[in-house]
């Protein structure tokens, strides 16, 4: 399954993916899902924002044990960071079909929208918004790198921007929500780990506002170049990062006007920051923010799984499960803290890589993942309390 979908919006030089929300790639990936769903004969269809839904079973007459991940990516990422969960999620219903299993409880598979938010800046948009998170008029407002809104895209893809918000039928449709991911450090030397916990982590827009003016007329001395204001920001950014034990990343930059021969007048900067201890993160962008234009555009606390569910995993898949926490942010989390008791489990990533092309899993610890999560979901689902 990870093959058919190999080539979906792959960068045939790069060998990095672009699969942006709502983009023709990820739209041809949402297509592959319900195909995915009809032909095991499950009930699908998409919330109001834009998340996409397959239950084995009803979960209106019980609430069901839902599993599933993500299908968009960040720009030039892997191929395992979000699919491996929702393919899994689809593998893991075939096994426990294969053992002739009767779910005491439907089983759902989603594909949350927009996990990444590498068109529209805001991380984990479909669950936010499903959960209330997420202001439905926030969302709406939110425009991506082209100049388009979050509104206005949904409204070219025939979709109704105005029913996005809090979905109660959604939610009580969960019992318990079990997501697999590929794990993205390297922590986990098994095949397969338990997530513990997600660190406290958020994006900034850092705007730096200068003067622009031709950049070989205008004297040194006389310049007013924000793009010196940036590159001190970068610096003093690992530089506190490290004095507070936390990590921190500009990883995107947008220059106005963005000529060659031309100072900038504009340069708007996203610095990500996150770290074990949610005062340390917030002590480094209180630092870098002083006398800086700054828009915090997404925080989410820490997140600590439920310890009995996630002991409950570990015990049901069996030998030496690690439990580990993680920097990356992931719906589980966002699910976590709305309430939704959820848990993660983490397939073996060898280099450790994640969010480049060099990310990777092997087939045989993929394999380790399906089979522990179609015995979490049989466990879960034999539950009828």
């Amino acid at each position: 399954m990870l093959d058919v979908l190999a080539g979906i919006g792959r960068n045939v030089r790069t060998g990095g993916y672009r699969r942006d929300a709502w983009s023709s790639s990820e739209l041809e990936l949402r297509e592959w899902f319900g195909q995915e769903a009809d032909a095991r004969g499950l009930d699908r269809y998409e919330d109001r924002n834009g998340n996409l839904w397959a239950w084995w079973g009803d979960p209106d007459r019980t609430p069901g044990v839902v599993t599933g991940s993500h299908l968009d990516s960040v720009r030039e990422g892997g191929a395992f960071d979000g699919p491996l969960g929702v393919v899994s999620a689809f593998q893991a219903v075939d096994v426990l079909r294969g053992r002739g299993f009767e779910p005491g409880r439907p089983i759902g598979i989603v594909s949350f929208s927009d996990e990444e938010g590498a068109r529209f800046g805001v991380p984990c948009i479909g669950s936010r918004l499903l959960t209330g998170i997420l202001p439905p008029e926030r969302a709406r407002g939110l425009t991506g790198d082209d100049g388009g809104t979050l509104a206005e895209v949904l409204r070219a893809q025939g979709r109704d921007s105005v029913g996005l918000g809090r979905d109660e039928k959604a939610l009580a449709r969960m019992k318990v929500f079990v997501e697999l991911h590929i794990e993205q450090g390297r922590n986990l030397t098994e095949p397969v780990g338990v997530a513990a916990a997600i660190w406290p982590h958020g994006r900034w827009r850092f705007d730096f506002r200068g003067t622009a003016d031709h950049a070989g007329t205008t004297a040194l001395a006389d310049r007013d170049d924000p793009m010196l204001s940036y590159a001190h920001a970068v610096l003093a950014a690992r530089r506190v990062a490290e004095q507070f034990g936390v990590v921190a990343t500009f990883g995107k930059v947008r220059v106005s006007p963005n000529n060659a021969n031309a100072i900038p007048s504009l340069v708007s900067a996203w610095l990500d920051a996150r770290g074990p201890d949610e005062g340390a993160v917030r002590r480094l962008v209180a630092e870098l923010s002083e006398g800086q234009e700054v828009v915090c555009e997404s925080w989410t606390p820490e997140v600590t799984f439920p310890t009995a569910l996630r002991d409950r995993l570990a015990a049901t898949i069996g030998g030496p499960a690690p439990i580990l926490p993680t920097g990356a942010g992931h719906d589980a989390g966002i699910l976590a803290s709305a309430g939704i008791p959820s848990a993660m489990l983490f397939v073996r990533n060898p280099t450790g890589v994640s969010h480049s092309p060099a990310e990777f899993a092997e087939p045989d610890d993929c394999a380790a993942g399906v089979t522990a999560l179609a015995d979490v979901l049989a466990d879960l689902c034999g539950d009828a309390r």
